[in-house]
């Protein structure tokens, strides 16, 4: 079954009275090479467990499950769920879940396979809703091998740029924390039926088996990062008092200024470690104010 041409997708959808559905960012892909490197790129082991979020009609579910041990798809579209068992009829290494990502509990969900071996993550994630996805997958604490997802390339900018970059947002901080994320290759717009109104582009985040950073505490940590980047146009001091509304002006500044970092900079200019040094001394400012 060939689900990259697009005369085959649509007597699919036509079969199971399907549409496409605006509100769940449904662009399927159409380009087989695309679809292929995607699911080539996704890890290195063939005994591994995919996660894939979004599988739509089961296009990139299909080589996904011709290349690894197991698969198991989230689709939150329950009127797919009939026809991703009419194009996945074939396989027996896949489970389809009706559920909606950001509510799932993917510890218990996952358990069994990590218990197994390694687990990755594939997606062509809707643009609406990318940066929760991946903020869920991150701060899950569960220990994902990689997550490759496709996005909109202008994210996909922002999530590989270097920390203290131009294209650097809150996003891209706290995904230097967990890993380190590599831009593949870009999939133009043409490429998707309905076509988007933008391209995307394939990213791969290997997550840091040790965090080269860590933080004492690692809640106030995510939220310094936060807040340094809630208001961008805001000295960091300024954000600082803004965001931790039970700190002075003159305490920012001082853990700005103890942090080794000039009081007029601003969240975006910060590196890694300049987030752990800063929010540690936070952290025991706030621990003297609670007295």
């Amino acid at each position: 079954m060939n689900l990259c041409d697009q005369k085959t997708v649509r007597s699919v959808m036509q079969a199971f009275g399907l549409r496409f559905r605006k509100e769940f960012g449904q662009n399927f892909l159409t380009n087989r090479a695309v679809v292929e490197d995607i699911a080539d790129y996704c890890t290195d082991s063939a005994e591994e467990t995919i996660l894939e979020i979004g599988p739509g009609i089961g296009t990139l579910t299909r080589e996904l499950c011709a290349r690894y041990k197991n698969v198991v798809a989230l689709e939150i579209d329950k009127s797919l769920i009939p026809a991703l068992k009419y194009t996945l009829n074939e396989f027996h290494n896949v489970t389809v879940i009706n559920e909606d990502v950001m509510k799932a509990d993917l510890a218990t969900l996952l358990a069994p396979y990590f218990e197994k071996g390694r687990v990755s993550v594939c997606a062509n994630l809707p643009y609406y809703i990318t940066t929760p996805i991946l903020m869920k997958l991150l701060e899950s604490g569960l220990p994902f091998h990689n997550i490759t997802v496709m996005i909109q390339s202008e994210v996909a900018d922002r999530l590989c740029s270097p920390v203290g970059g131009k294209d650097c947002g809150a996003i891209t901080a706290v995904l230097n924390y967990y890993g380190v994320a590599e831009r593949l290759f870009v999939v133009p717009a043409s490429d998707f039926l309905p076509p988007p109104s933008v391209n995307s582009a394939v990213v791969r985040i290997r997550l840091h088996d040790q965090k080269p950073f860590v933080p004492r505490d690692d809640e106030l940590f995510r939220k310094t990062i936060r807040v340094a980047f809630e208001q961008r146009r805001k000295t960091l001091p300024n954000a600082l008092q803004a965001g931790f509304g039970n700190l002075s002006k003159e305490q920012c500044i001082a853990a700005v200024e103890a942090a080794g970092l000039r009081p007029d900079i601003r969240g975006e200019r910060l590196s890694m470690q300049d987030f752990v040094t800063l929010s540690d001394i936070l952290s025991d400012i706030l621990a003297e104010a609670a007295k």
